[in-house]
């Protein structure tokens, strides 16, 4: 089903970028202005100036962040601090990071996919997206005609057969990448570019469809970049047929899915006062004291076991967290989109966004973007409503992967912003520069 290939990866040369931990940086989505400025500042080499340039008051159509990036993409190649592979290869991307006190590795084949409109069912989504990031990726696109960051996807490799292929050419193959962060955080990257290895991993990849996990804006926005190519030219459209993906395996150890917390602020006070009798018509509620010494591991255990659409709420002032479970699933249907499948209906964001954000607090996500916020890590979540810069938190467990496919299976979408792939997939290790096939 899936279409395949090897590339000529971009990558810094490192003899002339030798501090590769601050020359890569993290993918656009999380770029706050802060780590953006920061980012600018710890080496004149920093991806972000590709990935995610500043925007400056003088800024005009014809020069702005994304002219600039194409500038400086186009001297650091000229002065060879970026270089192009000779040969295609597939990349072969560890990910070596810590969570929780545990080490974990995360194991992607950094390849180019053939891009497939969603109607085929080829590669699936399972989130939904905003226009916003869409326009500003398909800028960047239409400017660098480069995939500066990949798509993180998942795959089923039964068996583990795939996984033996790769390991054994991943012994074979030259060590490219290998340094560590000032976080903890270590990057390994090979090449695997035998005629047989590749066959053996494209035939493998080709014969099931792929779950994009993380990137729904930019391979939405390389699909729309394709349909402009075609439209403007006559016959084949290039090399923006294809876009570059992180290719993981569904059942791999170092897959950690996060939740995305809810975080609502600015409300006047009516709708907060009604809040509480709004909960209680809906879930069956249990208090916990703040003041228990181990309330947020009851926390964390109420959200990880078994048990459909589970929610924490913490709010202002209150001296307790509130435990929240549906009694009966079907009491809160009449406010979920008819149109959506069964899993959709029982999941726990689903149901926050639907019943509790929507319906209690009259809040949507698309026009309220000033009043919701969203954080991966319950302790800061927590701490934004205790020190005010919040008026309540909602709190979810972790969504598993097979819930994810399950998802894309049913040819539907889960709420925008439901899950966190952790961490991040760095930009700046290697990319897709189009023109160098």
């Amino acid at each position: 089903m899936a279409d395949i290939r090897p590339f000529r990866g971009v990558r810094y040369n490192q003899t002339i970028v030798n501090d590769m931990a601050n020359a890569i940086c993290p993918p656009y989505d999380i770029i706050s202005p802060q780590l953006q400025s920061e980012l600018y500042w710890c080496s004149e080499y920093n991806f972000v100036r590709l990935e995610y340039a500043r925007e400056l008051p003088k800024d005009t159509a014809s020069e702005n962040k994304y002219t600039r990036s194409a500038a400086v993409l186009a001297q650091w190649l000229a002065q060879g601090v970026l270089t192009v592979d000779e040969e295609p290869a597939i990349y072969l991307h560890d990910h070596h990071f810590r969570y929780q006190g545990r080490g974990f590795r995360r194991r992607g084949l950094i390849a180019l996919v053939r891009l497939e409109e969603w109607e085929s069912r080829v590669v699936r989504p399972h989130e939904g997206t905003l226009a916003s990031p869409r326009s500003d990726r398909l800028t960047l696109l239409r400017t660098l005609q480069s995939n500066t960051s990949s798509i993180l996807a998942l795959f089923e490799d039964p068996g583990q057969r795939l996984a033996l292929v790769v390991a054994a050419a991943g012994e074979k193959g030259a060590t490219l990448i290998d340094f560590s962060t000032g976080s903890g955080e270590k990057h390994v990257v090979r090449a695997i570019s035998g005629v047989e290895v590749v066959r053996q991993i494209r035939q493998s990849l080709g014969q099931q469809p792929l779950y994009i996990a993380d990137g729904h804006h930019r391979y939405e926005s390389a699909l729309a970049y394709r349909r402009e190519q075609i439209q403007n030219q006559v016959g084949n459209s290039g090399g923006c047929d294809y876009v570059m993906m992180t290719l993981v395996d569904i059942a791999d150890p170092g897959l950690v899915i996060l939740p995305l917390h809810r975080l609502v602020g600015g409300l006047p006070e009516d709708k907060l006062e009604g809040i509480a009798d709004g909960l209680a018509s809906y879930f069956q509620i249990q208090e916990l004291p703040l003041g228990l010494p181990d309330v947020w591991q009851q926390v964390r255990a109420f959200l990880e076991e078994a048990g459909e659409g589970k929610i924490v709420f913490l709010g202002q002032g209150l001296g307790s967290v509130r435990l929240l479970q549906p009694p009966d699933s079907k009491s809160i249907r009449s406010l979920m989109p008819e149109s959506r499948s069964e899993h959709y209906k029982k999941l726990a964001v689903s149901i926050l966004d639907h019943v509790i954000l929507e319906n209690l607090l009259g809040l949507r996500r698309k026009e309220d973007a000033g009043t919701l916020a969203y954080s991966h890590d319950q302790s800061d979540a927590v701490k934004m409503v205790q020190n005010g810069q919040y008026q309540m938190a909602f709190l979810l467990g972790p969504t598993k992967a097979e819930v994810i496919r399950m998802i894309a299976d049913d040819g539907d979408r889960m709420p925008g912003k439901s899950t966190y792939f952790y961490p991040k997939l760095p930009s700046g290790l290697v990319f897709h520069r189009m023109a160098d096939g």
